[in-house]
Protein backbone atom coordinates (compact mmCIF):
# COMPACT_ATOMS: atom_id res chain seq x y z
CA UNK A 1 0.00 0.00 0.00
CA UNK A 2 2.81 2.30 0.75
CA UNK A 3 4.01 2.15 -3.02
CA UNK A 4 0.81 4.07 -3.96
CA UNK A 5 1.43 7.00 -6.05
CA UNK A 6 -0.33 9.75 -4.95
CA UNK A 7 -2.25 9.83 -8.07
CA UNK A 8 -3.66 6.75 -7.18
CA UNK A 9 -5.05 7.06 -4.01
CA UNK A 10 -6.33 10.52 -5.08
CA UNK A 11 -8.12 8.47 -7.80
CA UNK A 12 -9.62 6.06 -4.84
CA UNK A 13 -10.37 8.52 -2.47
CA UNK A 14 -12.90 10.30 -5.18
CA UNK A 15 -14.08 6.82 -6.31
CA UNK A 16 -15.19 5.83 -2.39
CA UNK A 17 -16.68 9.24 -1.89
CA UNK A 18 -20.42 8.50 -3.24
CA UNK A 19 -22.99 6.35 -2.21
CA UNK A 20 -24.36 2.69 -3.37
CA UNK A 21 -27.58 2.60 -5.47
CA UNK A 22 -27.54 3.06 -8.63
CA UNK A 23 -29.08 2.39 -12.79
CA UNK A 24 -27.84 3.08 -16.56
CA UNK A 25 -29.42 6.82 -17.82
CA UNK A 26 -32.06 5.45 -20.16
CA UNK A 27 -33.35 8.76 -21.14
CA UNK A 28 -32.03 11.55 -23.30
CA UNK A 29 -32.74 14.78 -23.92
CA UNK A 30 -33.40 14.21 -27.55
CA UNK A 31 -33.20 10.96 -29.54
CA UNK A 32 -34.03 9.24 -32.66
CA UNK A 33 -36.41 6.02 -32.64
CA UNK A 34 -37.26 3.27 -35.19
CA UNK A 35 -40.15 0.73 -34.23
CA UNK A 36 -41.98 -2.24 -35.58
CA UNK A 37 -44.10 -5.08 -34.54
CA UNK A 38 -47.92 -6.26 -35.28
CA UNK A 39 -51.22 -4.54 -35.27
CA UNK A 40 -54.95 -6.17 -34.70
CA UNK A 41 -57.36 -3.72 -36.94
CA UNK A 42 -61.31 -3.82 -36.81
CA UNK A 43 -63.84 -1.66 -37.66
CA UNK A 44 -66.07 0.25 -35.50
CA UNK A 45 -68.58 2.20 -37.37
CA UNK A 46 -69.21 1.34 -41.21
CA UNK A 47 -72.48 0.89 -43.05
CA UNK A 48 -74.64 -1.90 -42.67
CA UNK A 49 -71.98 -4.44 -41.92
CA UNK A 50 -70.74 -6.78 -38.95
CA UNK A 51 -67.56 -7.93 -37.78
CA UNK A 52 -67.86 -11.67 -37.82
CA UNK A 53 -64.34 -12.96 -38.74
CA UNK A 54 -61.04 -13.26 -36.71
CA UNK A 55 -59.04 -12.92 -39.80
CA UNK A 56 -57.71 -9.77 -38.62
CA UNK A 57 -54.08 -8.63 -38.51
CA UNK A 58 -51.82 -6.22 -39.97
CA UNK A 59 -48.04 -5.05 -39.03
CA UNK A 60 -46.39 -1.89 -38.95
CA UNK A 61 -43.01 0.07 -38.95
CA UNK A 62 -42.16 3.80 -37.55
CA UNK A 63 -39.41 6.22 -37.45
CA UNK A 64 -39.64 8.57 -34.72
CA UNK A 65 -37.92 12.01 -33.71
CA UNK A 66 -38.07 13.26 -29.74
CA UNK A 67 -37.21 16.56 -29.44
CA UNK A 68 -36.92 16.44 -26.02
CA UNK A 69 -37.88 14.19 -23.02
CA UNK A 70 -41.86 14.83 -23.18
CA UNK A 71 -42.64 15.72 -27.02
CA UNK A 72 -41.70 13.52 -30.30
CA UNK A 73 -42.89 12.89 -33.50
CA UNK A 74 -43.68 9.86 -35.74
CA UNK A 75 -43.78 8.62 -39.05
CA UNK A 76 -45.65 5.54 -39.31
CA UNK A 77 -46.36 3.25 -42.04
CA UNK A 78 -48.48 0.23 -41.67
CA UNK A 79 -50.38 -2.81 -43.52
CA UNK A 80 -54.18 -3.81 -42.13
CA UNK A 81 -56.08 -6.46 -43.51
CA UNK A 82 -60.06 -6.16 -42.09
CA UNK A 83 -62.85 -7.98 -42.90
CA UNK A 84 -67.12 -7.49 -42.21
CA UNK A 85 -70.20 -8.99 -43.38
CA UNK A 86 -73.16 -7.51 -44.54
CA UNK A 87 -76.70 -7.65 -43.36
CA UNK A 88 -78.80 -5.87 -45.76
CA UNK A 89 -80.45 -7.42 -48.79
CA UNK A 90 -79.78 -8.73 -50.97
CA UNK A 91 -76.55 -9.71 -50.03
CA UNK A 92 -77.03 -10.87 -46.48
CA UNK A 93 -73.37 -12.79 -45.51
CA UNK A 94 -71.45 -11.43 -47.94
CA UNK A 95 -68.23 -11.12 -46.98
CA UNK A 96 -66.08 -8.08 -47.27
CA UNK A 97 -62.47 -7.52 -47.06
CA UNK A 98 -60.68 -4.72 -47.06
CA UNK A 99 -56.69 -4.54 -47.51
CA UNK A 100 -55.47 -0.88 -46.59
CA UNK A 101 -51.39 0.84 -46.45
CA UNK A 102 -51.76 4.22 -44.40
CA UNK A 103 -48.85 6.35 -43.68
CA UNK A 104 -49.62 8.43 -40.65
CA UNK A 105 -48.11 11.90 -39.02
CA UNK A 106 -48.34 11.43 -35.41
CA UNK A 107 -47.30 13.79 -32.38
CA UNK A 108 -46.77 12.18 -29.16
CA UNK A 109 -46.56 13.51 -26.04
CA UNK A 110 -44.87 11.22 -22.52
CA UNK A 111 -46.37 11.92 -19.34
CA UNK A 112 -43.47 10.74 -17.35
CA UNK A 113 -40.41 9.66 -19.49
CA UNK A 114 -38.29 9.05 -16.80
CA UNK A 115 -40.20 5.61 -15.55
CA UNK A 116 -39.99 1.82 -16.53
CA UNK A 117 -43.35 2.53 -17.77
CA UNK A 118 -43.89 5.64 -19.98
CA UNK A 119 -47.73 6.17 -20.84
CA UNK A 120 -47.98 8.74 -23.67
CA UNK A 121 -50.81 10.28 -25.76
CA UNK A 122 -51.03 10.36 -29.38
CA UNK A 123 -52.80 12.49 -32.22
CA UNK A 124 -52.63 13.07 -35.91
CA UNK A 125 -53.44 12.98 -39.50
CA UNK A 126 -52.45 10.48 -42.13
CA UNK A 127 -53.62 9.11 -45.45
CA UNK A 128 -55.32 5.52 -46.34
CA UNK A 129 -54.60 3.96 -49.17
CA UNK A 130 -57.46 0.72 -49.47
CA UNK A 131 -59.26 -1.59 -51.56
CA UNK A 132 -62.58 -3.37 -50.65
CA UNK A 133 -62.89 -6.82 -52.04
CA UNK A 134 -66.16 -8.28 -52.62
CA UNK A 135 -68.01 -4.97 -52.44
CA UNK A 136 -71.55 -4.42 -51.71
CA UNK A 137 -71.74 -1.67 -54.35
CA UNK A 138 -69.45 -3.20 -57.09
CA UNK A 139 -67.82 -0.02 -58.40
CA UNK A 140 -66.17 0.43 -54.79
CA UNK A 141 -64.10 -2.73 -55.68
CA UNK A 142 -61.12 -0.22 -56.91
CA UNK A 143 -58.15 1.53 -55.14
CA UNK A 144 -58.76 4.33 -53.24
CA UNK A 145 -56.91 7.05 -51.69
CA UNK A 146 -58.52 8.72 -48.32
CA UNK A 147 -57.48 10.83 -45.63
CA UNK A 148 -57.63 10.04 -41.75
CA UNK A 149 -57.76 11.30 -38.28
CA UNK A 150 -56.10 9.84 -35.44
CA UNK A 151 -55.65 9.64 -32.13
CA UNK A 152 -54.87 7.08 -28.73
CA UNK A 153 -52.64 6.33 -26.34
CA UNK A 154 -49.81 3.96 -25.41
CA UNK A 155 -47.14 2.92 -22.79
CA UNK A 156 -43.64 2.41 -23.41
CA UNK A 157 -41.67 -0.55 -21.29
CA UNK A 158 -38.15 -0.40 -20.87
CA UNK A 159 -36.53 -3.98 -21.28
CA UNK A 160 -32.66 -2.31 -22.04
CA UNK A 161 -30.86 0.98 -22.15
CA UNK A 162 -31.98 1.24 -25.86
CA UNK A 163 -35.24 -1.06 -26.24
CA UNK A 164 -38.90 -0.73 -25.44
CA UNK A 165 -41.72 -2.68 -25.76
CA UNK A 166 -44.55 -0.69 -27.19
CA UNK A 167 -48.35 -1.17 -26.39
CA UNK A 168 -51.00 1.11 -28.17
CA UNK A 169 -54.65 1.46 -29.36
CA UNK A 170 -55.37 3.92 -32.01
CA UNK A 171 -58.70 5.20 -33.23
CA UNK A 172 -59.24 6.64 -36.91
CA UNK A 173 -61.85 8.36 -38.95
CA UNK A 174 -61.51 7.82 -42.63
CA UNK A 175 -62.87 10.97 -44.45
CA UNK A 176 -65.04 9.02 -46.79
CA UNK A 177 -67.98 6.22 -45.67
CA UNK A 178 -66.77 3.71 -48.42
CA UNK A 179 -63.80 1.99 -46.50
CA UNK A 180 -66.34 -1.49 -46.33
CA UNK A 181 -67.32 -1.11 -49.53
CA UNK A 182 -70.77 0.65 -49.27
CA UNK A 183 -71.80 4.18 -49.33
CA UNK A 184 -73.84 5.54 -46.46
CA UNK A 185 -74.15 6.74 -43.03
CA UNK A 186 -71.75 5.72 -40.14
CA UNK A 187 -70.91 6.78 -36.68
CA UNK A 188 -67.57 9.00 -37.12
CA UNK A 189 -66.39 10.64 -34.43
CA UNK A 190 -65.05 13.61 -36.73
CA UNK A 191 -67.47 14.96 -39.71
CA UNK A 192 -70.86 13.83 -38.30
CA UNK A 193 -72.42 10.78 -39.43
CA UNK A 194 -70.36 10.37 -42.57
CA UNK A 195 -67.21 8.94 -41.67
CA UNK A 196 -66.14 4.82 -41.45
CA UNK A 197 -64.19 4.22 -38.63
CA UNK A 198 -61.72 1.65 -37.26
CA UNK A 199 -59.10 0.77 -34.45
CA UNK A 200 -55.99 -1.20 -33.91
CA UNK A 201 -54.20 -1.95 -31.20
CA UNK A 202 -50.39 -2.88 -31.72
CA UNK A 203 -47.92 -4.79 -30.04
CA UNK A 204 -44.03 -4.19 -31.08
CA UNK A 205 -40.46 -3.03 -30.40
CA UNK A 206 -38.77 0.42 -30.11
CA UNK A 207 -35.24 0.84 -30.27
CA UNK A 208 -33.31 4.26 -29.48
CA UNK A 209 -30.28 4.04 -32.36
CA UNK A 210 -29.47 7.42 -31.03
CA UNK A 211 -29.67 9.51 -28.45
CA UNK A 212 -28.26 13.02 -27.61
CA UNK A 213 -27.28 14.08 -24.17
CA UNK A 214 -29.07 12.59 -20.52
CA UNK A 215 -31.22 13.56 -19.77
CA UNK A 216 -30.87 16.26 -16.96
CA UNK A 217 -35.01 16.01 -16.07
CA UNK A 218 -34.75 12.72 -14.87
CA UNK A 219 -31.52 13.12 -12.99
CA UNK A 220 -33.46 15.98 -11.29
CA UNK A 221 -36.59 12.87 -11.13
CA UNK A 222 -34.42 10.12 -9.82
CA UNK A 223 -33.06 12.70 -6.88
CA UNK A 224 -29.33 11.99 -8.10
CA UNK A 225 -28.61 16.12 -7.91
CA UNK A 226 -29.06 15.30 -3.74
CA UNK A 227 -26.36 13.71 -2.50
CA UNK A 228 -26.82 11.96 0.72
CA UNK A 229 -24.15 12.09 3.05
CA UNK A 230 -25.17 10.08 5.65
CA UNK A 231 -25.36 7.50 3.01
CA UNK A 232 -21.84 7.82 2.05
CA UNK A 233 -20.91 7.57 5.81
CA UNK A 234 -23.09 4.30 6.44
CA UNK A 235 -21.34 2.80 3.33
CA UNK A 236 -18.09 3.50 4.64
CA UNK A 237 -18.53 2.11 8.53
CA UNK A 238 -19.94 -1.09 6.69
CA UNK A 239 -16.45 -1.74 5.89
CA UNK A 240 -14.85 -0.70 8.97
CA UNK A 241 -14.59 -2.63 12.63
CA UNK A 242 -16.21 0.10 14.65
CA UNK A 243 -18.30 2.55 13.72
CA UNK A 244 -16.58 5.92 12.92
CA UNK A 245 -16.94 9.69 11.32
CA UNK A 246 -15.47 9.62 7.75
CA UNK A 247 -12.12 10.58 8.15
CA UNK A 248 -10.78 10.00 4.16
CA UNK A 249 -7.03 10.04 5.60
CA UNK A 250 -7.98 6.49 6.35
CA UNK A 251 -8.90 5.15 3.30
CA UNK A 252 -5.85 2.93 2.90
CA UNK A 253 -5.90 1.04 6.13
CA UNK A 254 -9.80 0.60 5.43
CA UNK A 255 -9.33 -0.99 1.92
CA UNK A 256 -5.79 -2.55 3.17
CA UNK A 257 -7.81 -3.89 6.36
CA UNK A 258 -10.97 -5.34 4.63
CA UNK A 259 -9.72 -6.59 0.92
CA UNK A 260 -9.44 -9.77 0.44
CA UNK A 261 -6.00 -10.04 -1.06
CA UNK A 262 -3.18 -7.91 -1.08
CA UNK A 263 -4.40 -3.97 -2.07
CA UNK A 264 -1.32 -2.50 -4.23
CA UNK A 265 -3.10 -1.91 -6.66
CA UNK A 266 -7.15 -2.94 -6.38
CA UNK A 267 -10.05 -0.85 -4.68
CA UNK A 268 -13.29 -1.96 -4.43
CA UNK A 269 -15.20 1.18 -5.54
CA UNK A 270 -17.63 1.79 -2.79
CA UNK A 271 -20.98 3.38 -4.15
CA UNK A 272 -21.03 1.04 -7.31
CA UNK A 273 -23.13 -1.57 -6.25
CA UNK A 274 -25.63 -3.51 -8.59
CA UNK A 275 -29.51 -5.08 -7.93
CA UNK A 276 -30.20 -8.43 -7.72
CA UNK A 277 -29.51 -10.23 -11.21
CA UNK A 278 -28.92 -6.86 -12.81
CA UNK A 279 -26.44 -5.57 -14.40
CA UNK A 280 -27.64 -1.70 -15.23
CA UNK A 281 -25.63 0.81 -13.08
CA UNK A 282 -28.15 3.16 -10.21
CA UNK A 283 -28.05 6.65 -10.66
CA UNK A 284 -25.66 7.13 -7.32
CA UNK A 285 -22.76 5.71 -9.16
CA UNK A 286 -21.90 7.96 -11.25
CA UNK A 287 -20.43 10.61 -8.81
CA UNK A 288 -18.10 8.11 -8.29
CA UNK A 289 -17.48 6.71 -12.26
CA UNK A 290 -17.61 10.54 -13.10
CA UNK A 291 -14.81 11.17 -10.88
CA UNK A 292 -13.21 8.41 -11.86
CA UNK A 293 -13.41 9.34 -15.26
CA UNK A 294 -12.04 13.07 -14.43
CA UNK A 295 -8.72 11.15 -13.02
CA UNK A 296 -7.95 8.81 -15.78
CA UNK A 297 -8.27 11.62 -18.49
CA UNK A 298 -5.81 14.06 -16.08
CA UNK A 299 -3.52 10.39 -15.86
CA UNK A 300 -3.48 8.82 -19.28
CA UNK A 301 -0.58 6.28 -18.49
CA UNK A 302 -3.18 5.16 -15.87
CA UNK A 303 -4.59 2.04 -17.06
CA UNK A 304 -7.43 -0.12 -15.45
CA UNK A 305 -8.68 -3.92 -15.40
CA UNK A 306 -12.53 -3.15 -14.15
CA UNK A 307 -13.40 -6.37 -12.91
CA UNK A 308 -17.04 -7.05 -11.65
CA UNK A 309 -18.76 -9.56 -8.76
CA UNK A 310 -21.87 -11.49 -8.14
CA UNK A 311 -23.12 -12.59 -4.85
CA UNK A 312 -23.31 -16.48 -3.67
CA UNK A 313 -26.84 -16.91 -5.57
CA UNK A 314 -26.64 -19.06 -8.73
CA UNK A 315 -24.23 -21.21 -11.05
CA UNK A 316 -21.19 -20.28 -11.98
CA UNK A 317 -21.56 -20.08 -15.13
CA UNK A 318 -24.44 -17.25 -14.85
CA UNK A 319 -22.85 -15.10 -12.52
CA UNK A 320 -19.21 -14.82 -14.38
CA UNK A 321 -21.50 -13.65 -17.03
CA UNK A 322 -23.47 -11.58 -14.97
CA UNK A 323 -20.67 -10.09 -13.72
CA UNK A 324 -18.73 -9.62 -16.68
CA UNK A 325 -21.92 -7.58 -18.12
CA UNK A 326 -21.26 -5.48 -14.80
CA UNK A 327 -17.40 -4.62 -16.12
CA UNK A 328 -18.80 -3.65 -19.69
CA UNK A 329 -21.71 -0.89 -18.09
CA UNK A 330 -18.69 0.43 -15.96
CA UNK A 331 -16.59 0.73 -19.18
CA UNK A 332 -19.20 1.95 -21.97
CA UNK A 333 -20.09 4.71 -18.66
CA UNK A 334 -16.33 6.14 -18.78
CA UNK A 335 -15.99 5.36 -22.34
CA UNK A 336 -18.99 8.12 -23.12
CA UNK A 337 -17.17 10.31 -20.04
CA UNK A 338 -13.94 10.04 -22.72
CA UNK A 339 -12.06 7.64 -21.45
CA UNK A 340 -10.16 5.55 -24.19
CA UNK A 341 -11.51 1.94 -24.50
CA UNK A 342 -8.06 0.89 -24.58
CA UNK A 343 -6.74 1.74 -21.30
CA UNK A 344 -10.01 -0.50 -19.79
CA UNK A 345 -10.01 -4.17 -19.65
CA UNK A 346 -13.31 -6.08 -18.36
CA UNK A 347 -12.86 -9.14 -15.84
CA UNK A 348 -15.72 -11.49 -14.95
CA UNK A 349 -14.64 -12.53 -11.47
CA UNK A 350 -18.78 -14.30 -10.60
CA UNK A 351 -18.92 -15.22 -6.98
CA UNK A 352 -14.74 -16.21 -6.44
CA UNK A 353 -14.23 -13.08 -4.24
CA UNK A 354 -17.01 -12.41 -2.11
CA UNK A 355 -16.38 -9.44 0.62
CA UNK A 356 -18.72 -11.35 2.74
CA UNK A 357 -20.13 -14.78 3.44
CA UNK A 358 -23.11 -14.16 4.81
CA UNK A 359 -26.21 -14.28 2.77
CA UNK A 360 -28.52 -11.73 4.37
CA UNK A 361 -29.93 -8.78 1.91
CA UNK A 362 -26.94 -6.25 2.77
CA UNK A 363 -24.33 -8.90 2.79
CA UNK A 364 -25.60 -10.08 -0.76
CA UNK A 365 -25.71 -6.52 -1.97
CA UNK A 366 -21.78 -5.32 -1.20
CA UNK A 367 -20.86 -8.77 -2.87
CA UNK A 368 -22.53 -7.19 -6.16
CA UNK A 369 -19.84 -4.64 -6.55
CA UNK A 370 -16.84 -3.74 -8.90
CA UNK A 371 -12.86 -3.23 -8.33
CA UNK A 372 -10.63 -1.58 -10.52
CA UNK A 373 -6.89 -2.78 -10.47
CA UNK A 374 -5.18 0.00 -11.40
CA UNK A 375 -1.69 0.20 -12.99
CA UNK A 376 0.71 2.33 -15.32
CA UNK A 377 1.38 1.52 -19.04
CA UNK A 378 5.15 3.17 -18.52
Amino acid sequence: MKKLTPTLLVLFTLLITGSSFAQSRFVAEDAWAFGFGFTYPRYIAINDAVVESSNLYGGFLSIQRNFNEHLGLRLKGAYSHVEATYHLAPKVGQLVTTNMITADLEALYYFVPCEPWSPYLVAGVGANFYRPENAYEPQLDTNTEDGQFNFGAGVEIRIGTNWRIKLEALYHSVWSSHLDGKNGPSNGLFGGNGNDTWVNGDIGLVYYFSKGEPSKLCELYTGIEAVDYGKIEEVVRRYQTQPTEVDYNRVEDIVKKYSQKPVQQKWALVGVNFDYNKATLRPEAYPILDHAAEILLANPDIKVDIVGHTDQIGSDKYNDELSLERAKAVKKYLIAKGVDASRMTTIGKGKRELLFKEKDPVSRFYNRRIEFKVKSSR
